[in-house]
């Protein structure tokens, strides 16, 4: 029984620990965005200033401002540009996928046809692939199509993202054929099963990509660098690195407020992340 408590609280104090170093960044942003400027130019001198020594840190400010939290909402109107056009982003990718990615996964799952292995095969590969090696093919089909700097730019490629219809396609193969035979019997044709036992059953995955794919749509950095050339169009992720270090208390500040809407959007959704990941570890 020692033995144990000790081992318990052994793990406890590692777990403990990993949490501390997991929540520092965010500590590091909601006390930075409190400090003044003074303040901040005194403990990151070596970073700012390029001085002698290392940097320190404050958990408690010494003299707490709402300055750069002011500045920030009411003397910076693009800070609200940017956001308004990532939500634009990321309810267009998001939409898109619901319309697109859901048939394509139950289609994939449910349905036998020539070709179906190299096509889930390719869908592997696609998502494997980094940006990088996809950035000319994307940029001279939207060239084409004369969506270079626009939102659509963005907001197509980010539709057909095979993630989505890969998670989704793990969940919708999981579903007892039994259910299916079921339907069937009462006289359910292929859309009525779509609508009325794939989708229900498969909430949990459906729910956990679209997810997952919201808060990669709102840290997008390489597409919308890529695809946009006026500033108009550029999402949150692109406003904080147009911040010079002598806004830092500002920088600091945005990055916080930038974090809470995927914060809120993660803790809102995160039963479905544990229910999606242990219903993947579940074999019929």
């Amino acid at each position: 029984m020692m033995g144990r408590m000790v081992g318990r609280i052994i793990r406890r104090g590692i777990l403990g620990l990993f949490a501390v170093f997991t929540v520092s960044p965010i500590v590091f942003l909601a006390t930075g965005s409190l400090m003044g400027a003074g303040e901040l130019k005194e403990c990151l001198s070596p970073i700012l200033l390029g001085g002698e020594g290392y940097a320190s840190w404050r958990l408690i400010p010494q003299y707490p401002t709402l300055k750069n939290a002011v500045e920030l909402l009411l003397d910076s109107p693009e800070f609200f540009h940017m956001f308004w056009n990532t939500m634009k982003l990321t309810a267009g990718i998001i939409a898109g996928q619901a319309a697109f990615a859901i048939p394509a996964a139950w289609g994939l799952s449910r349905y036998s046809f020539w070709g179906k292995p190299c096509i889930y095969q390719m869908y592997i590969l696609l998502m494997m692939m980094p940006f990088s090696v996809m950035m000319l093919s994307e940029y001279l089909v939207l060239e084409a199509l004369n969506l270079n700097n626009t939102l659509w730019a963005v907001i197509l490629p980010g539709i057909f993202s095979p993630f989505s219809v890969f998670i989704m396609y793990r969940f919708f193969s999981e579903i007892p054929e039994e259910i299916l035979e079921a339907a069937k019997v009462d006289g359910a044709g292929d859309w009525k099963m779509f609508l009325l036992v794939g989708l229900p059953v498969g909430r949990v995955g459906i729910a956990s990509a679209l997810l997952l794919q919201s808060l990669e749509c709102f840290n997008m950095i390489e597409q919308p660098i890529a695809f946009l050339k006026e500033k108009t169009l550029f999402p949150l992720s692109l406003y904080l690195p147009m911040i010079g270090l002598e806004k830092t208390g500002v920088a600091l500040c945005a990055s916080l407020t930038a974090l809470l809407p995927a914060l809120l959007l993660f803790l809102s959704g995160s039963g479905y992340l544990e229910q999606g990941i242990a219903a993947a570890a579940i074999k019929e």
